[in-house]
């Protein structure tokens, strides 16, 4: 089949460069178009910058390369709104893009469901009060989180200065033994080269926010690819079972 174009919103800058390095490796095109707002980790915040508006303007701008599907890649600013919120923010992105739309948030209960995880940890780099409501969204889908983690950052450009080592300590102490995954949100955050280091430390799947976003849009493209380097999610052909 044709190389599939996947669309990705992606809010200010910290570490969009995990597509380009996605891409390299996936056989995909996969165009980021940038939208702006402040990037504080905070509720008020979050809503602005996950708003119908400036998804708009997200959607136009990634309009030029036709792209087979479009997310929204950011976690904070799609679990905020809440579930039923997060349906409607990715219903609206949908009709306006006029193909199939997804965020970071759904990416993460469908990589779940697709690799059959009902108990996960979750190490969050956000501050508290905005990580419990990602556990909240991941029960409402019905994954039960057994460790919670929140390491307290405010903005996301911190996040996207954190190196390999620090991502790995991150990890490590917030793993949780009876977690069959640790899910690490935030695209802010690079991932996608430390992957294979965090499945073998943790020997168990990981799921971080950049690369359940790709998977997620090759999904909705109809698209599956195997690359072990980019972890379990990628080692294998789940069948998604979600809705």
């Amino acid at each position: 089949m044709p190389t599939p174009t996947i669309g990705f919103i992606y809010p200010d800058h910290a570490a969009e460069d995990d597509y380009p390095r996605a891409e390299a490796l996936l056989d995909a095109h996969l165009p980021v178009a940038h939208i702006y707002g402040t990037d504080l980790h905070a509720v008020p915040e979050l809503l602005d910058l996950g708003s119908p508006g400036k998804l708009r303007d997200g959607a136009a701008r990634l309009a030029v390369h036709r792209p087979d599907a479009i997310v929204w890649a950011c976690t904070s600013g799609s679990f905020v709104y809440g579930p039923d919120g997060a349906r409607e923010q990715v219903r609206a992105l949908s009709e306006v893009a006029g193909v199939p739309a997804a965020s970071t948030s759904f990416a993460f209960v469908r990589a779940a469901q697709a690799l059959n995880l009902r108990r996960v940890a979750v190490a969050a780099s956000y501050p508290a009060d905005v990580a419990g409501l990602f556990a909240d969204f991941l029960a409402d889908a019905g994954i039960t989180v057994v460790g919670f983690a929140s390491a307290g950052i405010e903005t996301a450009a911190e996040v996207g200065t954190l190196d390999a080592g620090q991502v790995l300590a991150l990890a490590r102490a917030n793993d949780h033994p009876e977690a069959e995954a640790l899910l690490i949100p935030d695209t802010a955050m690079h991932t996608l080269e430390v992957l294979p280091r965090l499945e073998a430390t943790l020997g168990k799947p990981v799921l971080t926010a950049n690369q359940v976003t790709i998977w997620e849009g090759l999904r909705l493209a109809g698209v599956t690819r195997i690359v072990p380097s980019l972890g379990a999610l990628f080692a294998e052909r789940p069948a998604y079972v979600g809705h």
